[in-house]
């Protein structure tokens, strides 16, 4: 884990010393394992002091006890480290690959009715698991021979009730093609637009953290997960932790599919790499 040094920032009388720092920055990782440099060192520093000054916490020193104390404090700290960038249709290779590649080889193992259970970590505020719902009704002929759950997790509890209520801005919507637009969104209110109401309720949210397995408890296991983009922020043990918990929440032969910058291989030997052609997913091969 690597931390910034002493501050040298200018932020009042009581600026946050390196200790400090480092306190927040363990208390982050432990929480979600997500890991911050040197090169994020102003990141760091603006959010935390920002949250000092939110709270009318008396100093840095007394912020930390409160969050050692407040598990709500905590939460709210951890989701203001969350990157939530995301877009309707994003990376939509992958999402072609679930349609003409991974769900046919899924349904070889299942009959007519039978449950299809899809999680989308870090889901953001719904784009991703909501595009997934969007894009099977329109491009796979079976998607109503299965009954398809479809589950959005993320750490970040205030994203989620965005997601819930599933109003988005142009940026979120620009790569979806006008016609879709139109069948799965009310009109446009305010600059944004509204999932429809049947799509909102096809998606089900719940909190949880991919590094601590006692979050993942009720959500059972899953077909296929979509895990991008999240990787990135872990150190080697954190993405241990994680590779495992997804191998655990994975039905056997189960898939995963994460960021074109990330790989499984380097990290599990309990997931091999598959060529389909529209991507290169990771599916479960067992324990090894």
């Amino acid at each position: 884990m690597v931390i910034p040094p002493a501050n040298s920032g200018n932020f009042g009388a009581d600026p946050l010393s390196g200790a400090d720092l480092e306190e927040i920055c363990a208390i982050i990782y432990q929480r979600s394992g997500m890991v911050f440099g040197e090169t994020k060192r102003y990141y760091i520093e603006r959010r935390v002091t920002d949250l000092i000054s939110q709270r009318k916490a008396q100093s840095a020193r007394n912020y930390i006890s409160i969050l050692r104390g407040d598990l709500r404090e905590t939460e709210l700290l951890i989701n203001s480290f969350t990157v939530n960038e995301t877009y309707f249709y994003r990376e939509q290779h992958q999402l072609a690959c679930l349609s003409n590649s991974i769900l046919p080889d899924v349904i070889k193992a299942k009959g007519p009715g039978d449950r299809i259970r899809i999680w989308s970590m870090p889901c953001s505020s719904g784009e991703e698991p909501y595009s997934i719902a969007i894009w099977l009704l329109e491009n796979w002929s079976l998607v109503d021979a299965y009954n398809i759950e479809i589950t959005g997790s993320d750490i970040d509890t205030a994203i989620l009730r965005q997601a819930v209520d599933g109003y988005y801005g142009q940026r979120s919507l620009s790569k979806i093609p006008k016609d879709i637009l139109d069948r799965y969104f009310e009109p446009e209110k305010d600059q944004q637009r509204r999932l429809i109401g049947d799509l909102r309720e096809s998606v089900t949210f719940a909190k949880g953290n991919i590094v601590d397995r006692p979050s993942l408890a009720a959500l059972g296991r899953f077909d296929v997960i979509f895990c991008r983009n999240l990787l990135i922020y872990f150190d080697e043990a954190a993405r241990e932790i994680a590779a495992r918990n997804i191998h655990e929440l994975l039905y056997p032969g189960g898939y995963i599919c994460l960021g074109h910058t990330e790989s499984m291989s380097r990290i599990s030997e309990t997931f091999e790499p598959v060529r389909f052609p529209d991507a290169i997913v990771y599916r479960e091969a067992g324990d090894k």
